[in-house]
Protein backbone atom coordinates (compact mmCIF):
# COMPACT_ATOMS: atom_id res chain seq x y z
CA UNK A 1 0.00 0.00 0.00
CA UNK A 2 0.99 3.32 -1.17
CA UNK A 3 2.22 5.74 2.39
CA UNK A 4 0.24 8.78 1.32
CA UNK A 5 -3.05 6.14 1.69
CA UNK A 6 -2.40 6.14 5.77
CA UNK A 7 -1.29 10.55 5.80
CA UNK A 8 -4.22 12.87 6.97
CA UNK A 9 -4.72 15.18 4.29
CA UNK A 10 -2.91 18.23 5.71
CA UNK A 11 0.12 15.88 6.00
CA UNK A 12 -0.06 14.45 2.32
CA UNK A 13 -0.59 17.58 0.73
CA UNK A 14 3.33 19.03 0.91
CA UNK A 15 6.64 17.37 0.96
CA UNK A 16 6.46 19.00 4.63
CA UNK A 17 8.08 17.50 7.82
CA UNK A 18 8.36 19.82 10.28
CA UNK A 19 4.40 19.68 10.94
CA UNK A 20 2.29 17.71 13.57
CA UNK A 21 1.38 14.43 12.82
CA UNK A 22 -2.74 14.49 12.51
CA UNK A 23 -3.64 10.35 12.99
CA UNK A 24 -3.57 8.43 15.70
CA UNK A 25 -0.37 6.15 16.53
CA UNK A 26 -1.62 2.90 14.84
CA UNK A 27 -2.24 5.14 11.64
CA UNK A 28 1.41 5.96 12.35
CA UNK A 29 2.64 2.47 12.27
CA UNK A 30 0.63 1.71 9.30
CA UNK A 31 2.43 4.57 7.24
CA UNK A 32 5.96 3.91 8.97
CA UNK A 33 5.99 0.71 7.43
CA UNK A 34 4.81 1.71 4.31
CA UNK A 35 8.19 3.70 4.04
CA UNK A 36 9.85 -0.10 3.93
CA UNK A 37 11.50 -1.66 0.98
CA UNK A 38 9.82 -5.12 0.00
CA UNK A 39 12.49 -8.50 0.94
CA UNK A 40 11.86 -11.53 -1.45
CA UNK A 41 9.83 -14.11 0.28
CA UNK A 42 11.66 -17.67 0.99
CA UNK A 43 11.15 -20.38 -1.26
CA UNK A 44 9.34 -22.33 1.30
CA UNK A 45 7.17 -22.69 4.90
CA UNK A 46 9.79 -21.65 7.14
CA UNK A 47 8.81 -23.43 10.87
CA UNK A 48 7.40 -21.78 13.40
CA UNK A 49 9.13 -21.89 16.93
CA UNK A 50 6.72 -23.56 19.37
CA UNK A 51 5.67 -21.81 22.69
CA UNK A 52 6.83 -23.56 25.74
CA UNK A 53 4.15 -24.73 28.01
CA UNK A 54 4.29 -22.65 31.11
CA UNK A 55 1.83 -21.38 33.11
CA UNK A 56 0.98 -17.48 34.24
CA UNK A 57 2.98 -16.45 37.17
CA UNK A 58 1.13 -14.94 40.14
CA UNK A 59 0.68 -10.62 40.20
CA UNK A 60 2.97 -11.23 43.06
CA UNK A 61 5.49 -13.35 41.56
CA UNK A 62 5.56 -11.41 38.56
CA UNK A 63 6.40 -8.02 40.46
CA UNK A 64 8.81 -9.75 42.61
CA UNK A 65 11.16 -11.36 39.69
CA UNK A 66 10.49 -7.52 38.02
CA UNK A 67 12.32 -5.78 40.99
CA UNK A 68 15.12 -8.05 41.48
CA UNK A 69 18.46 -5.97 40.16
CA UNK A 70 20.43 -7.15 36.97
CA UNK A 71 23.89 -7.22 37.38
CA UNK A 72 24.86 -4.99 34.15
CA UNK A 73 28.31 -6.56 33.43
CA UNK A 74 30.80 -3.94 32.61
CA UNK A 75 31.52 -5.84 29.20
CA UNK A 76 27.45 -4.78 27.91
CA UNK A 77 27.84 -1.15 29.24
CA UNK A 78 31.01 -1.27 27.09
CA UNK A 79 29.10 -3.10 23.96
CA UNK A 80 26.36 -0.48 24.53
CA UNK A 81 28.66 2.49 24.14
CA UNK A 82 30.64 0.87 21.37
CA UNK A 83 27.78 -0.32 19.41
CA UNK A 84 25.08 1.50 20.02
CA UNK A 85 22.98 -1.31 21.29
CA UNK A 86 23.67 -4.65 23.79
CA UNK A 87 21.61 -8.11 23.95
CA UNK A 88 21.84 -9.39 27.31
CA UNK A 89 20.43 -13.44 28.21
CA UNK A 90 17.79 -13.99 30.92
CA UNK A 91 16.47 -11.14 31.92
CA UNK A 92 13.25 -12.18 32.05
CA UNK A 93 12.04 -16.01 32.83
CA UNK A 94 10.05 -17.63 30.29
CA UNK A 95 6.80 -17.59 32.65
CA UNK A 96 7.22 -14.03 33.20
CA UNK A 97 7.16 -12.96 28.88
CA UNK A 98 4.83 -15.70 28.24
CA UNK A 99 1.92 -13.96 30.55
CA UNK A 100 2.67 -10.54 29.40
CA UNK A 101 1.59 -12.08 25.79
CA UNK A 102 -1.28 -14.16 26.85
CA UNK A 103 -2.35 -10.17 28.50
CA UNK A 104 -1.18 -8.73 25.23
CA UNK A 105 -3.06 -11.33 23.12
CA UNK A 106 -6.00 -10.14 25.33
CA UNK A 107 -5.69 -6.50 24.60
CA UNK A 108 -5.32 -7.02 20.90
CA UNK A 109 -8.59 -8.77 20.79
CA UNK A 110 -10.72 -6.23 22.88
CA UNK A 111 -8.53 -3.73 21.05
CA UNK A 112 -8.56 -4.67 17.29
CA UNK A 113 -11.19 -5.71 16.07
CA UNK A 114 -9.80 -6.28 12.47
CA UNK A 115 -5.74 -6.47 11.57
CA UNK A 116 -4.75 -3.31 10.08
CA UNK A 117 -3.39 -3.29 6.24
CA UNK A 118 0.12 -3.96 7.32
CA UNK A 119 -0.06 -6.85 9.31
CA UNK A 120 1.63 -4.57 12.27
CA UNK A 121 -0.69 -3.77 15.12
CA UNK A 122 0.35 -2.06 17.90
CA UNK A 123 -0.61 -0.82 21.65
CA UNK A 124 1.03 1.89 23.90
CA UNK A 125 0.40 3.06 27.09
CA UNK A 126 -1.25 -0.62 28.37
CA UNK A 127 0.60 -0.06 31.65
CA UNK A 128 -2.10 2.71 32.61
CA UNK A 129 -4.89 -0.14 32.54
CA UNK A 130 -3.16 -3.50 32.50
CA UNK A 131 -1.72 -4.56 36.01
CA UNK A 132 0.71 -7.19 34.30
CA UNK A 133 1.74 -4.75 31.62
CA UNK A 134 2.17 -2.33 34.15
CA UNK A 135 4.51 -4.52 36.01
CA UNK A 136 6.86 -4.66 33.28
CA UNK A 137 6.60 -1.56 32.45
CA UNK A 138 7.16 0.21 35.56
CA UNK A 139 9.92 -2.33 36.78
CA UNK A 140 12.74 -1.34 38.56
CA UNK A 141 14.74 -4.11 37.43
CA UNK A 142 14.51 -3.19 33.44
CA UNK A 143 14.98 0.94 34.30
CA UNK A 144 18.17 0.14 36.29
CA UNK A 145 19.57 -1.75 33.53
CA UNK A 146 18.50 1.45 30.97
CA UNK A 147 20.20 3.51 33.55
CA UNK A 148 23.48 1.41 33.59
CA UNK A 149 24.16 1.24 30.04
CA UNK A 150 23.00 4.97 29.53
CA UNK A 151 25.29 6.22 32.62
CA UNK A 152 22.52 8.40 33.87
CA UNK A 153 21.88 7.94 37.83
CA UNK A 154 17.84 8.18 36.99
CA UNK A 155 15.49 7.77 34.17
CA UNK A 156 12.07 7.89 33.46
CA UNK A 157 9.17 6.32 31.29
CA UNK A 158 8.51 8.06 27.88
CA UNK A 159 6.60 5.19 26.61
CA UNK A 160 5.43 1.77 26.65
CA UNK A 161 4.53 -0.43 23.12
CA UNK A 162 2.90 -3.50 22.51
CA UNK A 163 3.98 -4.50 19.03
CA UNK A 164 2.36 -7.43 17.30
CA UNK A 165 4.16 -8.36 13.44
CA UNK A 166 1.40 -10.81 11.90
CA UNK A 167 2.43 -13.58 9.80
CA UNK A 168 3.25 -12.43 6.40
CA UNK A 169 3.93 -8.84 7.58
CA UNK A 170 6.43 -6.75 6.09
CA UNK A 171 10.14 -4.90 7.02
CA UNK A 172 10.35 -2.29 9.51
CA UNK A 173 12.40 0.35 7.77
CA UNK A 174 16.02 1.49 9.26
CA UNK A 175 15.74 4.39 11.28
CA UNK A 176 17.24 5.53 14.52
CA UNK A 177 15.27 6.72 17.13
CA UNK A 178 16.72 10.19 17.61
CA UNK A 179 15.66 11.34 14.01
CA UNK A 180 11.88 10.84 15.33
CA UNK A 181 11.67 10.98 19.14
CA UNK A 182 11.01 14.63 20.21
CA UNK A 183 13.50 14.29 22.90
CA UNK A 184 16.24 16.79 23.20
CA UNK A 185 19.27 14.71 24.91
CA UNK A 186 21.09 11.56 23.62
CA UNK A 187 20.49 9.80 26.70
CA UNK A 188 17.57 7.57 25.92
CA UNK A 189 17.09 3.97 25.47
CA UNK A 190 14.79 1.56 24.41
CA UNK A 191 14.12 -2.02 25.26
CA UNK A 192 12.85 -4.33 23.04
CA UNK A 193 11.81 -8.11 24.61
CA UNK A 194 10.20 -10.25 22.86
CA UNK A 195 7.69 -12.66 23.84
CA UNK A 196 8.77 -15.95 22.23
CA UNK A 197 11.42 -17.45 20.62
CA UNK A 198 12.63 -15.23 17.74
CA UNK A 199 14.45 -16.74 14.86
CA UNK A 200 16.01 -14.80 12.11
CA UNK A 201 12.48 -15.51 9.89
CA UNK A 202 10.01 -13.95 12.57
CA UNK A 203 11.89 -10.45 11.84
CA UNK A 204 13.55 -9.80 14.97
CA UNK A 205 15.02 -6.27 15.62
CA UNK A 206 18.37 -6.47 13.49
CA UNK A 207 21.16 -3.39 14.67
CA UNK A 208 24.06 -2.17 13.01
CA UNK A 209 27.04 -2.59 14.41
CA UNK A 210 28.31 0.92 15.21
CA UNK A 211 27.31 3.84 17.60
CA UNK A 212 28.28 6.49 15.46
CA UNK A 213 26.94 5.18 12.28
CA UNK A 214 24.00 7.55 12.24
CA UNK A 215 25.82 10.23 11.55
CA UNK A 216 26.43 8.44 7.82
CA UNK A 217 22.93 9.29 7.13
CA UNK A 218 22.14 12.20 9.08
CA UNK A 219 21.68 14.42 6.17
CA UNK A 220 19.82 11.94 4.11
CA UNK A 221 16.75 13.36 3.10
CA UNK A 222 13.75 11.60 4.67
CA UNK A 223 10.47 11.14 2.73
CA UNK A 224 6.81 10.80 3.71
CA UNK A 225 6.01 9.34 0.25
CA UNK A 226 8.02 6.25 -0.54
CA UNK A 227 10.83 4.19 0.78
CA UNK A 228 13.81 6.17 -0.46
CA UNK A 229 15.08 6.88 3.43
CA UNK A 230 14.97 3.43 3.85
CA UNK A 231 17.19 2.56 0.93
CA UNK A 232 19.37 5.01 1.48
CA UNK A 233 20.35 4.25 5.15
CA UNK A 234 20.90 0.50 3.92
CA UNK A 235 23.04 1.85 1.23
CA UNK A 236 25.17 3.85 3.29
CA UNK A 237 25.55 0.81 5.41
CA UNK A 238 27.01 -1.21 2.73
CA UNK A 239 29.30 1.89 1.23
CA UNK A 240 30.99 2.31 4.82
CA UNK A 241 30.88 -2.13 5.55
CA UNK A 242 29.30 -1.35 9.15
CA UNK A 243 28.75 -4.95 9.92
CA UNK A 244 24.58 -5.85 11.11
CA UNK A 245 23.74 -8.13 13.96
CA UNK A 246 20.70 -9.99 12.98
CA UNK A 247 20.69 -12.82 15.01
CA UNK A 248 17.35 -14.04 16.54
CA UNK A 249 16.49 -13.80 20.49
CA UNK A 250 16.25 -16.55 22.86
CA UNK A 251 13.31 -16.63 24.71
CA UNK A 252 14.37 -14.66 27.89
CA UNK A 253 17.37 -12.66 26.08
CA UNK A 254 16.41 -8.81 25.28
CA UNK A 255 18.26 -6.10 23.70
CA UNK A 256 18.49 -1.94 24.37
CA UNK A 257 19.71 0.31 22.19
CA UNK A 258 20.67 3.82 22.29
CA UNK A 259 18.70 6.54 20.54
CA UNK A 260 21.13 6.68 18.03
CA UNK A 261 21.65 2.93 17.53
CA UNK A 262 20.80 2.47 13.59
CA UNK A 263 18.14 -0.26 13.71
CA UNK A 264 15.60 -2.26 11.11
CA UNK A 265 13.54 -5.72 11.59
CA UNK A 266 12.68 -8.12 9.01
CA UNK A 267 9.36 -9.66 7.41
CA UNK A 268 7.65 -12.53 9.73
CA UNK A 269 7.98 -15.34 7.66
CA UNK A 270 6.60 -17.51 10.50
CA UNK A 271 3.29 -18.64 11.24
CA UNK A 272 3.07 -16.96 14.78
CA UNK A 273 2.90 -13.81 15.60
CA UNK A 274 5.69 -11.89 16.47
CA UNK A 275 4.96 -10.32 20.04
CA UNK A 276 7.51 -7.93 21.68
CA UNK A 277 7.07 -5.25 24.09
CA UNK A 278 8.99 -2.00 23.56
CA UNK A 279 9.82 0.48 26.52
CA UNK A 280 11.46 3.59 26.24
CA UNK A 281 13.48 5.02 28.91
CA UNK A 282 14.92 9.01 29.40
CA UNK A 283 17.22 10.77 31.50
CA UNK A 284 15.71 12.29 33.90
CA UNK A 285 15.77 16.18 33.37
CA UNK A 286 15.01 15.50 29.62
CA UNK A 287 13.42 18.18 27.87
CA UNK A 288 10.72 18.31 24.97
CA UNK A 289 12.06 19.82 21.81
CA UNK A 290 11.77 23.05 20.58
CA UNK A 291 10.09 21.69 17.29
CA UNK A 292 8.39 18.79 17.02
CA UNK A 293 8.23 17.03 13.59
CA UNK A 294 4.98 14.78 11.79
CA UNK A 295 7.82 11.82 12.27
CA UNK A 296 7.16 12.03 15.98
CA UNK A 297 3.44 10.96 15.66
CA UNK A 298 0.91 11.59 18.31
CA UNK A 299 3.53 12.28 20.97
CA UNK A 300 1.40 14.36 23.05
CA UNK A 301 -0.63 11.22 24.23
CA UNK A 302 3.10 10.50 26.03
CA UNK A 303 3.36 13.66 27.81
CA UNK A 304 0.55 15.82 28.77
CA UNK A 305 0.81 19.91 29.33
CA UNK A 306 4.25 19.37 28.50
CA UNK A 307 5.46 22.34 26.03
CA UNK A 308 8.20 23.05 23.96
CA UNK A 309 11.65 23.02 25.87
CA UNK A 310 9.78 21.93 29.29
CA UNK A 311 10.99 18.51 31.12
CA UNK A 312 9.43 15.82 30.39
CA UNK A 313 8.14 14.90 33.57
CA UNK A 314 4.25 14.88 33.42
CA UNK A 315 2.56 12.49 35.07
CA UNK A 316 2.84 9.76 32.49
CA UNK A 317 6.67 10.35 33.04
CA UNK A 318 7.01 8.54 36.44
CA UNK A 319 10.51 8.27 37.86
CA UNK A 320 11.42 4.47 37.07
CA UNK A 321 14.97 4.52 38.83
CA UNK A 322 16.08 4.98 41.60
CA UNK A 323 12.40 3.34 42.53
CA UNK A 324 9.33 6.31 42.58
CA UNK A 325 6.13 5.75 43.66
CA UNK A 326 3.95 7.52 40.47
Amino acid sequence: MKPEQFLAKRNAASDAIHERWDADNAQWWNWYLSLAYAEASPAGPVDTPELPDLADLSLDALQAELAIPYPVPETARQAFQRDGYVKLPEVCSPAALLTLRRSFDRLFSISLENAPPLGFPSLEMMWTTDPVCRAFVLSPRLAGIAAALLEVRSVRLYHDNALSKLPGAGRTPWHYDAHHYPIASKHVATLWAPLQPTPPAMGPLAFAKAMDAWQLVKDLPFSKFDDSYDRGIAEALREAKVPVEASGFALGEVSFHHTHSLHTAGPNHTTLPRMALATTYLEDGARLVDEPTLISGDFEKFMPGVGPGDPISSPLNPVLYPTETP
